[in-house]
């Protein structure tokens, strides 16, 4: 393809969907352990949910319907050189403001999410007389979506962030903000400690955090040490506990072995519609999923340019980085020059106390929601544009945060 961003439509082929329709057909289902109604999600996917899902799947759902609505998204491709690794066709969405003084934001998705999650935010987005506009850029990752897979060893955090700033570069923002949860919070937080010059603040609604060090941060030490925690900080602790105990199995295979568990995603379609649907489930706040939202997360998978085996790898390659290369674990140290802000939900997978999170860097805004959960940006797309609003606007910590940016 050529080198300067295209115009790009989501095109499945009817040989693939063909291959899909096959596939579903000769189905084998698991056997389902006697329990309760309220206990059957402890165990995953209940049979009686994925055999509904997959009926409907086969006879129901529309793949051409639901790709024509993702196609009325602004998206493009272009290529990224990656050092070490050569070209990747990166596809993104690029939602454009005609507001000339609008603020570049680069959104960044993680597992099991994708560029889709984007949408509900970009309406959200535009500003007016009262709130700054974004221009808002979306990448699939590589070995997602519909961006290039990387079989090579060595691909971890450093080239995600990588690809992303070179992306935002080339697209003519060199000074820019950043939002993301999940992977997003990893790739987000490398970035900035990669390109301060270039990151100038971000938002994240997912936090990983230690208790802060008065070595490290000593305002925030002393109040940790003399304030009790609040219901929301005890609630979330007691979340975040229930995860590592009942909800980390899939993090300890895919950061182990991806290629054990990437058989079965990319050959059978059941069993990542299972593997994704549990944490759809499970990480959300009582989210009310329809059928063709959970089809088209997962269709998003199994349509992918690498193949849905492919999305797993980034959490082999974090765990493991090659050589000298960085590992994760300083990306919850303080981060200087980026200013920060913080959104707490209830449901999310990681909830930390605000002391905790004072420790990340220089933060300017943490925010407490009643609702919402790991997908925020799909779940409560109107929590994360009223943070990123309160950041930036004219009262804002963050207003002028980049020069001839003020977003009105």
């Amino acid at each position: 393809m050529a080198n300067q961003p295209q115009p790009y439509k989501i095109s499945v082929s009817n040989d693939t969907l063909k291959d899909l329709q096959q596939r579903l057909a000769l189905t084998k289902f698991p056997t389902q352990l006697e329990s309760s109604e309220e206990d059957e999600w402890n165990f995953g996917t209940p049979l009686k949910e994925l055999r509904r899902l997959v009926e409907y799947w086969k006879n129901g759902f529309d793949w051409r319907k639901a790709e024509a609505k993702l196609n009325e998204l602004p998206q493009y491709q272009t290529q990224i050189e990656v050092d070490g690794f050569g070209p990747l066709n990166i596809h993104y969405v690029h939602q454009v403001s005609t507001t000339k003084s609008a603020i570049p934001l680069l959104f960044c998705h993680g597992w099991p999410g994708s560029f889709i999650e984007v949408s509900k935010l970009l309406p959200l987005l535009k500003g007016d007389e009262n709130s700054p506009a974004f221009h808002v850029v979306a990448p699939s990752l590589p070995n997602f979506g519909f961006s290039s897979g990387v079989t090579r060893r060595g691909f971890g955090l450093l080239q995600y962030a990588e690809v992303l700033h070179k992306l935002m570069i080339k697209l003519g923002y060199e000074k820019y903000v950043t939002q993301g949860g999940d992977w997003g919070f990893w790739i987000t937080r490398t970035i900035g400690y990669l390109y301060p010059e270039h990151c100038k603040a971000s938002h994240i609604n997912m936090v990983l955090a230690k208790p802060p060090s008065f070595a490290d941060n000593p305002w925030a030490a002393l109040q940790h040490a003399v304030l009790p925690y609040n219901s929301r900080e005890k609630k979330g602790l007691e979340r975040s506990e229930w995860f590592r105990k009942e909800g980390f199995g899939y993090n300890a295979l895919q950061s182990t072995k991806p290629q054990t568990i990437g058989a079965a995603l990319a050959d059978s379609p059941v069993a990542l519609l299972s593997w994704i649907y549990e944490k759809l489930h499970d990480w959300t706040d009582s989210y009310p999923w329809t059928d063709d939202e959970i089809l088209i997360w997962t269709s998003i998978y199994w349509f992918s340019a690498a193949g849905p085996a492919a999305s797993v790898r980034i959490y082999y390659e974090t765990i493991h980085p090659q050589g000298n290369k960085s590992s994760y674990a300083h990306l919850i140290e303080y981060t200087p020059h980026v200013k920060l802000g913080i959104a707490h939900l209830p449901r999310e997978i990681s909830i930390v106390p605000n002391s905790w999170a004072a420790g990340l860097g220089p933060v300017v805004r943490q925010s407490e929601h009643s609702h919402g959960g790991h997908f925020a940006a799909w779940e409560v797309p109107e929590a994360i544009a009223e943070d990123l609003r309160a950041m930036y606007n004219k009262d804002g910590p963050c207003y002028a945060i980049i020069p001839g940016k003020d977003g009105y």
